[in-house]
């Protein structure tokens, strides 16, 4: 499965659920907030933009944002909402594409870091997010932290989410660090809809080194936007790397 096909134009008319799921007031604003203050005044780049879910409101705030997107029907519909003036987007893989300028932020939400299927690929989006960036500029990440301890021994999928017409699971390959997600939804009838993206996981201390091969630090890592302490049981990490200057090694 390639990711220019998962994300294609049904995929992309579907994803926006305003004031809902991702969308949440609750799940947006303080996302936007904490972007907003690590920006600093200085112009962001968003890695994989998709279509507009914080970059928009992140504009809206005064932070000037410039996106790389792969996905054609991601960045028209994005397109519906904010124009080309607005918000830049070039159309791109986030391990290699180029947007023009220097940043202050590059920011990459959402467990997107992931659809890069190679180790080599994600240590390629760190460097990307380095060559961008301005002097002591920060890289921030939102990620989730792998479930192994759920997966029953010798099982290979986990249900991470049910309720009424829908049931979601991930099914892993835990030598290449690979899983799937299965998104099944449904009706009264027999049918179900499927839909099916691919990840590579990471975790914290691999994506902590990936960092450090690009030029970053660990500045700080967070369970979640609010900046609510990280632990061993957080299902998830918000994670701020700073470039390294030339005077502090």
């Amino acid at each position: 499965m390639r990711q220019e096909d998962i994300w294609d134009q049904e995929a992309a008319q579907a994803y926006d659920t305003p004031g809902t799921g991702m969308f949440a007031p609750d799940v947006l604003g303080p996302a936007v907030d904490r972007l907003a203050e690590l920006a600093g005044g200085g112009p962001a780049l968003e890695f994989a933009i998709g279509t507009g879910r914080v970059a928009i409101p992140l504009a809206q705030r005064g932070v000037p944002v410039t996106g790389i997107e792969l996905s054609r029907p991601m960045i028209e519909q994005l397109r519906v909402k904010a124009g080309e003036t607005a918000i830049p987007v070039i159309a791109g893989d986030m391990a290699t594409a180029e947007a023009p300028g220097a940043y202050t932020l590059v920011y990459l939400v959402f467990n997107t870091i992931s659809n890069l299927l190679t180790q080599g690929e994600q240590v390629a989006c760190f460097r990307n997010a380095a060559r961008h960036l301005a002097q002591g500029g920060r890289f921030v990440i939102e990620l989730w932290v792998p479930e192994l301890r759920k997966l029953p021994p010798g099982q290979q999928a986990i249900v991470f989410n049910s309720e009424p017409g829908y049931i979601a699971l991930d099914t892993y390959d835990v030598l290449h660090q690979h899983v799937v997600s299965h998104h099944f939804r449904f009706g009264d009838g027999k049918q179900a809809r499927l839909f099916r993206s691919p990840h590579r996981y990471i975790w914290p201390s691999e994506l902590d080194l990936m960092a450090q091969l690009a030029g970053f630090e660990l500045e700080a890592r967070y369970a979640d936007w609010a900046g609510s302490e990280f632990t061993a049981e957080s299902p998830s990490h918000v994670s701020v790397y700073r470039l390294k200057t030339a005077d502090r090694g």
